[in-house]
């Protein structure tokens, strides 16, 4: 029984999460005034021909005045070169540069990022991923945050875009977890690095800060090098802040189930600190948690428990802008994948045969 309690214990203090989540709700608002600070987008792009193209039409459409996009070809093997440098000729606020051979001490992602800031001339820094499109009003609202509390850094959870079955089996956890464990707004309000979440789907520096820092050279061999910042920004004593984005940025992360498998088995065991107790006792709780208890409890019990978890879907879905009778529908399913995914999450944590985008993730 004492498994049990903890259990429940475990089931309300997740459920008060979300609810003190929804209640608060941490998303991107719109600014009251316009702004027009000199922005640096930056974009690291490696094999990204079927996507790029959608961001950088999406960012020209943006009713800010002035700003600068740089895209970082990370040696891609298919057209986004072509199709980027196409592009930028049309645009002079646009432009292209080659990545530089990788060093065998960085990451590949980290280190675009940082050939990235070492060309740019923006007050503020923006780093968005390939695969993205944006909203109007992004910049100027990004900007308004960042100036109205003083940040250093600004991140945002995307609105993900599922398309087929299996993204939809694997996606949403991503939401599911963070906003079922972390009291999103305690990343602005304590100064603790313990509360630290962030994105590297978009990260938004103050540009003094950042080139004084090096933030991206300072987690250069981190696979979660977006959490690593923000606990990296926060421990110096800097503000932080990450919000949902609100639908002003838009990703679809993966086109299937394998790779959207392969994607979250690379991120799981990191986004656990790699701590590979914490993930299962983690997954204990929440998976066999309840099956202990319909197996155990009284039918009163287990309907309350039931009725947490239901709700605590419904709350994540509506904050994410997710299918709330979809992940409620697929919610076990979900679940299933997020076991096997920490299974290989482990495995290729201890064999060193984590690969990305054609190229090993040295740990």
């Amino acid at each position: 029984m004492i498994l049990i309690y903890f259990i429940f214990l475990f089931l309300i203090l997740r459920f008060t999460v979300t609810l003190f989540n929804f209640i608060s709700n941490p998303k991107l608002t719109s600014s009251p005034r316009e702004y027009d600070d000199f922005v640096s987008v930056l974009i690291p792009a490696r094999d990204e021909e079927q996507n790029i193209l959608n961001l950088l039409q999406s960012i020209r459409e943006q009713d800010y005045p002035h700003y600068e996009v740089i895209v970082l070809d990370d040696h891609s093997s298919d057209r986004t070169l072509e199709i980027c440098e196409k592009f930028a000729a049309s645009d002079k606020r646009f432009r292209v540069v080659p990545g530089k051979e990788l060093p065998k001490d960085w990451l590949g992602k980290n280190y675009a990022c940082y050939q990235l800031a070492q060309e740019a001339r923006g007050k503020f820094l923006m780093f968005l991923d390939a695969d993205e499109t944006v909203a109007d009003g992004l910049l100027n609202n990004a900007v308004h945050r960042m100036k109205f509390y003083r940040l250093d850094l600004l991140s945002l959870f995307t609105n993900q875009v599922m398309v087929t079955l299996g993204e939809r089996m694997i996606v949403p956890l991503m939401h599911f977890i963070l906003l079922n464990l972390l009291p999103l707004r305690l990343v602005r309000l304590s100064k603790s690095p313990a509360f630290s979440a962030a994105s590297g789907q978009f990260m938004m520096f103050k540009a003094e800060n950042y080139k004084e820092y090096q933030w991206h050279e300072m987690v250069k061999k981190k696979v979660v090098e977006d959490i690593e910042i923000m606990r990296s920004v926060k421990g110096l004593g800097f503000r932080g802040e990450a919000l949902l984005a609100n639908g002003y940025v838009f990703c679809r992360m993966y086109r299937n189930f394998t790779d959207a498998f392969r994607g979250f088995s690379k991120n799981l065991l990191a986004g656990f600190n790699n701590n590979v107790i914490g993930l299962f006792l983690y997954l204990l709780l929440v998976i066999l948690g309840p099956l202990a208890m319909a197996y155990i409890l009284s039918a009163e019990l287990l309907f309350f428990a039931m009725a947490l978890i239901i709700l605590s879907r419904v709350m994540i879905s509506l904050m994410s802008g997710q299918n709330v009778w979809l992940n409620i529908i697929l919610h076990p399913v979900q679940l299933l994948s997020m076991l096997f995914i920490a299974v290989i999450s482990v495995k290729k944590y201890f064999t060193k045969t984590i690969v990305w985008k054609g190229r090993p993730i040295r740990i």
